[in-house]
């Protein structure tokens, strides 16, 4: 991890604009563009709909050894998530993840970040979620906006 002073203390994603910024007291610190799900206009509704969240969560968990390079956990749902998703009667879906690249072969397939590719995530290169990793402690915030 950076020091201490180095790190941020919120990331933010805006989906339209497909780039995210790291933030320590309100200063951004880092930009990324990044790839979000096939499917990213609209707040995830359901498993599967391809849709990034949009709201406030915490990243509350990291993944040294994720079928991607580094991955930080998105707390998507959270219990708005999921009554919207009972009252349609649907899964709400979840494993809503920051992070790299695939690990593999599949990374060549990707087109990364030309083209929205992830299952809802929201993903930077590999060098990229090194940094972030580094940056960003578990329990920091992370704001996703339309």
């Amino acid at each position: 991890m950076a020091p201490h002073g180095e790190r941020a203390d919120t990331v933010e994603v805006f989906k339209g604009a497909r780039q995210m910024e790291l933030k320590r007291h309100g200063r951004t610190i880092r930009r990324y563009r990044v790839a979000l799900g096939f499917a990213p206009q609209g707040h995830k509704e359901r498993e599967g709909d391809g849709r990034t969240p949009e709201g406030t969560y915490v990243l509350d968990a990291r993944n040294p050894r994720s079928a991607f390079h580094l991955s930080l956990r998105v707390s998507y749902p959270d219990a708005a998530d999921k009554a919207r998703a009972a009252a349609l009667g649907v899964p709400p879906g979840g494993d809503i993840f920051l992070h790299g690249q695939p690990n593999g072969w599949r990374k060549f397939f990707v087109r990364h970040p030309r083209k929205d590719w992830t299952v809802g995530c929201v993903a930077v290169t590999d060098a990229e979620i090194r940094e972030i990793w580094s940056l960003v402690p578990t329990g920091a915030a992370i704001v996703i906006h339309p």
